[in-house]
């Protein structure tokens, strides 16, 4: 994989009037708008997979459903760098919100096509803001990246916890599924309102560039594997913990809040650990605290689901936050815009297709089972690989210094 990147040797081009005049907080709070759109068409999904089931959707379906956002992430997100190269940056980011909608609307028309296709253009267009949104934070908040990458970061975790927690009630008041999972769209238009304004067209900027192959760095390659290891272990979680707690005797509703509560209290290290991340000399250690979180959320839920369900669902919260460490690296360990971009796509496209088929599996091994018990020890199995290459990712030198 390549990436076009400024020299090396050459700091990255002080930002113009103009940009710095629109890292503003009118900016911050149109990002932090499109941040809250990208995790509710999946956790809005995970919160009625069950009841989904009862009305005739078959486990290979909702498997399938599962495993659709992970392989969207990787394709499309192999794609932002070409869209952003057409388009820019700013328009690139309405048109994410753009697929974001009409995907939200597209699966609540009748039949399991429609939910399938729906749920992978509305995961499209989140692949794409996924990628875009790093680069912008990186050209409009350079001095600001672990404040930004925290903020959005928490964001992002708001809007999956009032997924999880509402879709069902709000299903359930509205008498149709279709409401509790289409009503999302509306949040989708507002972040395209709110971030219209910013989507101009901007000169590009005229310097020698040189190409950079991120695929020969193994920070790089680390960065991008704890990428994926994190996504695998958030992506099951969104996807399964509701039936996790469904299995151990909780309601549909209890399970999606207990959802929800592991994403809300997940929020403050979701802010803080990449602030915390900027400025430590080496980010290994904290991805081994958070991980450690994690592994004890899961180890949790597979000895006594019932009785710590609170205590595991908030270790899962608190371990997720491993994401915003990741994404403040995208920043961290590059010299420029364009490479954090280049960064972004690598680590996300190729992150999410590891990522890929961990909920698909999750799903094969239960229905084949009947148990979590597998799915718990392949969970384990990532946390220890997410603490390897954390301390490889998270060594303070950046890839320019070693290309």
């Amino acid at each position: 994989m390549s990436a076009v990147v400024h020299d090396a040797a050459a700091p990255s081009p002080p930002a113009s009037e103009g940009a710095r005049g629109r890292a503003s907080l009118g900016l911050a709070v149109a990002v932090l708008l499109v941040a809250f759109n990208l995790r509710l068409a999946i956790t809005s999904l995970g919160a009625l997979l069950d009841h989904l089931g009862d009305l005739g959707v078959s486990a290979t379906t909702q498997g399938v459903l599962t495993s659709v956002p992970v392989l969207c992430f990787a394709a499309v997100g192999a794609t932002a760098m070409v869209v952003t190269r057409r388009i820019g940056v700013d328009r690139g980011l309405i048109a994410a919100l753009a697929l974001v909608a009409v995907g939200l609307v597209l699966r609540v028309l009748d039949g399991t096509p429609a939910l399938i296709a729906g749920t992978a253009v509305a995961c499209s267009g989140i692949a794409l803001g996924n990628v875009l949104i790093p680069a912008i934070v990186k050209e409009h908040f350079p001095h600001r990246i672990g404040t930004m990458t925290g903020a959005y970061s928490a964001v992002l975790s708001l809007g999956s916890a009032v997924g999880a927690a509402t879709t069902v009630p709000i299903a359930d008041a509205a008498g149709s599924w279709r409401v509790g999972l289409g009503v999302w769209a509306l949040a989708a238009v507002a972040a395209g309102i709110a971030w219209a304004p910013y989507c101009r067209r901007r000169d590009p900027q005229r310097v020698q560039v040189r190409h950079a192959p991120l695929w020969r760095s193994p920070i790089a390659w680390a960065v991008t594997l704890l990428f994926a290891t994190q996504s695998l272990n958030a992506y099951v979680m969104m996807s399964w913990l509701p039936s996790v707690y469904a299995d151990a005797g909780f309601s549909d509703a209890k399970a999606g809040l207990l959802l929800a509560t592991s994403i809300l209290i997940g929020l403050p290290f979701f802010f803080v650990a990449p602030m915390i991340a900027v400025r430590m000399g080496h980010q290994g250690h904290l991805v081994l605290a958070l991980t450690v979180f994690t592994a004890l959320g899961w180890t949790g839920l597979w000895i006594a689901p019932v009785d710590g369900a609170w205590l595991w669902a908030a270790l899962l919260g608190a371990g997720g936050a491993v994401f915003p460490v990741a994404l403040a690296m995208f920043a961290l360990r590059t010299t420029s815009t364009a490479q954090t971009a280049s960064m972004s796509t690598m680590a996300q496209s190729v992150g999410y297709l590891l990522a890929a088929g961990g909920p698909f599996l999750v799903g094969v091994l239960h229905d084949a089972t009947d148990s979590w018990t597998l799915a718990y020890t392949l969970l384990l199995g990532t946390a220890a690989v997410q603490v390897a290459v954390g301390y490889v990712a998270g060594r303070p030198v950046r890839i320019a210094d070693r290309l």
